[in-house]
């Protein structure tokens, strides 16, 4: 449990009051503590929602407000066109992502392994062809994951608020290189609109969508979700018109309508639980949705936004990533419910039925581990995975389930394997279509 801490002093009530323009602040201010709520909704919902959960400190809560008070209202682009590209199949998503479908796109790019290390502050980068790590590049501080851009040109690297104000940073697919990092207030993960107008950038500090321009990083507005504590992952409908967004600690589901730019609705889910990952099933019917703490996938009804079933796994379920054929989804179990870690934990990989759905098989590791993100080869026949708390990264064989482990130390996080097959990116470690 994080430590309460009143915040306190004359520039943080100064601050308070222009952020909020009414008595209240000074009130709002002296009570604020961690992890305790604000006291002013307003000021929550609109600043400082993620600080509850998170634990950040003064200097975080100075640099959110001033960008704050610059900052534009809501999104208010106009509708969205939904020109986004045709699928390759109507009934299977990820028909654009089978093995050797690669695009022109990412023609002359480096085979290679991108990690984020949150301990180090290193992306370490791994050769998949003799599992070693050939170099370890210095992006932004505390990078969290390596995201693909929607045209597949650009690797984004996402960063949290740990070591104040955060950025991303563009690496090179060509020549590894990473470039100029441009400065962000809160980068903790990325998307992409399906039709490629915007970046997705998921404020989770500040509670809210930021739109951006999906190379200059410039802010287009943005879409509040301030009942979305922890807003984190997300997937998209089949044609682009929703997204769901998964909110780790308030135990909800946000779906964001993509075409009007709008919170279109909550989904408090049944049962105490921490949503994690989530992933379409390949019609398109179904969201498959990580819970850490109750071992297994919570089934989703997108279109009807309400929860049809569950699926046990295993232990701290929270990554998913579909086989290249999109009839299977590898379910990285944790292997804890302690988010602060546990070494040589209960960690696995249980190989779901998307149809079924059903368990068909599950992959354990020896010794034990804390399998967390990542995607597989470009032929499908390995699953790489970071092992959050035991400073390694694992390759699992997808014929049989044995691994190969890759010490790198650290806290290895959001890792993605480039290039991959596909016509589009909608962000995070490479979820492609």
């Amino acid at each position: 449990m994080r430590q309460r801490r009143a915040w306190v002093g004359a520039s943080i009530l100064a601050l308070a009051g222009a952020v909020l323009g009414s008595d209240s602040a000074l009130e709002t201010a002296q009570s604020f503590t961690i992890p305790t709520a604000c006291a002013d909704p307003a000021l929550c919902a609109s600043l400082c929602g993620g600080f509850v959960e998170q634990g950040r400190s003064e200097g975080d809560f100075l640099q959110l407000a001033a960008y704050q008070l610059g900052a534009p209202q809501p999104i208010d682009l106009p509708a969205a066109n939904l020109s986004m590209p045709a699928p390759v199949d109507p009934n299977n998503v990820y028909a654009g992502t089978a093995e050797g479908r690669f695009s022109p796109a990412v023609a002359g790019q480096l085979a290679r392994v991108y990690s984020p290390n949150l301990i180090s502050g290193k992306i370490d980068v791994i050769d998949p062809d003799t599992f070693t790590v050939i170099e370890s590049l210095t992006s932004v501080p505390s990078p969290e994951h390596i995201v693909p851009s929607w045209d597949l040109q650009t690797l984004w690297v996402s960063g949290d608020l740990s070591y104040g104000r955060a950025a991303v940073a563009p690496i090179d697919p060509k020549t590894g290189k990473v470039g100029k990092p441009i400065d962000v207030p809160d980068s903790y993960n990325l998307y992409f609109t399906p039709d490629g107008r915007s970046a997705i950038m998921v404020a989770e500090a500040m509670r809210r969508l930021e739109f951006r321009d999906p190379h200059s990083m410039a802010l287009q507005g943005y879409i509040p979700t301030p009942g979305c504590a922890g807003v984190n992952h997300a997937d998209f409908a089949p044609d682009g018109s929703y997204a769901i967004f998964t909110c780790e600690f308030s135990d909800a589901l946000a779906k964001i309508d993509l075409v009007r730019h709008r919170l279109a609705g909550m989904l408090q889910l049944s049962g105490a639980g921490m949503p994690q990952d989530i992933r379409v099933s390949p019609d398109g019917s179904m969201f498959f949705v990580a819970d850490l703490l109750k071992d297994g996938l919570r089934l989703v009804s997108g279109d009807a936004f309400q929860e049809v079933g569950f699926l046990a796994t295993g232990v701290g379920a929270h990554g998913l990533y579909p086989s290249r054929d999109g009839t299977k989804l590898y379910v990285a179990n944790r292997g804890t419910h302690n988010i602060a870690g546990v070494k040589n934990g209960q960690g696995s990989v249980s190989v779901v039925d998307m149809t079924s759905p059903k368990v068909l098989a599950t992959w354990t590791i020896p010794g034990g581990g804390s399998p967390d993100m990542g995607n597989l080869s470009a032929d499908g026949k390995r699953l790489w995975l970071s092992g959050r708390y035991d400073g390694v990264i694992y390759a699992f064989n997808t014929d049989d389930g044995s691994v190969k482990t890759i010490p790198v130390g650290g806290m290895p996080h959001g890792l993605t394997v480039w290039p991959q097959p596909g016509r589009y990116s909608l962000g995070h470690t490479g979820n492609l279509r």
